[in-house]
């Protein structure tokens, strides 16, 4: 096979495999583009702002996202992160530890209030005891109260953090959209090398000998 033939057929198989990336990339951008303008979209349609900096607590001013974003609407997965790990989080937590129950969540809240010793059996024995509910009640009403208020802060939490994972996906496909593109620009340049190496180089030798058999002596 002459060295003009293979580089030939490498060259146009180069420009074949540059295409196909370049379609890659394209595809990849539009997820890409897909996935921030819906995140955006979704997340505006909430109509959530940061609080302003200058209204921010001791302890949210710990956050450097809260004051970073801080009067700003809540428009990326990066501000859906910050807003649900530092803001709502935040707020859970303090929530939970001013009614007594410190570190408690959603489900943990719920063997509080209907465990074999919950506040739920105890209201009951000291009804059928004939004793004193005023105390039970009221920590039963603040606990479900509490109970409540942290299932409202853990499905936003999640459905913002989910948000925050899509957006992602996004920025990923962005990276690898990049990563097409310059393969493509790169192998399709290589291509356009060996074509050229191939119409106007000197060198026409051939690479791939077949050998040839020696013809065999006759034998007496």
């Amino acid at each position: 096979m002459k060295r003009r033939t293979l580089d030939i057929i490498f060259s146009i198989g180069g420009v074949v495999f540059s295409l196909l990336l370049l379609v890659a990339g394209l595809i990849l951008t539009n997820q890409s583009n897909f996935a921030k303008t819906y995140v955006r979209d979704q997340l505006t349609a909430q109509k959530i702002t940061f609080t302003p900096g200058e209204f921010l607590s001791d302890v949210e001013k710990g956050a450097t996202c809260l004051v970073k974003y801080g009067g700003t609407p809540l428009d990326s997965g990066k501000k859906a992160e910050c807003y649900a790990n530092e803001y709502i989080a935040l707020h859970m937590a303090e929530s939970a530890t001013a009614a007594g129950y410190d570190g408690a969540t959603y489900a943990t809240m719920g063997d509080v209030l209907r465990g074999e010793n919950g506040l739920a059996a105890q209201l009951k024995a000291a009804k059928e005891a004939g004793t004193a509910t005023e105390e039970i009640q009221a920590k039963l009403d603040a606990a479900n109260g509490l109970h409540g208020t942290l299932l409202t802060g853990e499905t936003l939490r999640g459905l913002l953090l989910t948000s925050y994972g899509f957006s992602v996906f996004g920025d990923r496909a962005g990276q690898a959209a990049l990563v097409c593109y310059a393969a493509a620009v790169v192998l399709f340049l290589l291509s356009l090398a060996g074509l050229f190496h191939a119409f106007f180089s000197k060198h026409s030798k051939d690479v791939l000998l077949v050998a040839e058999h020696p013809t065999p002596e006759p034998t007496a």
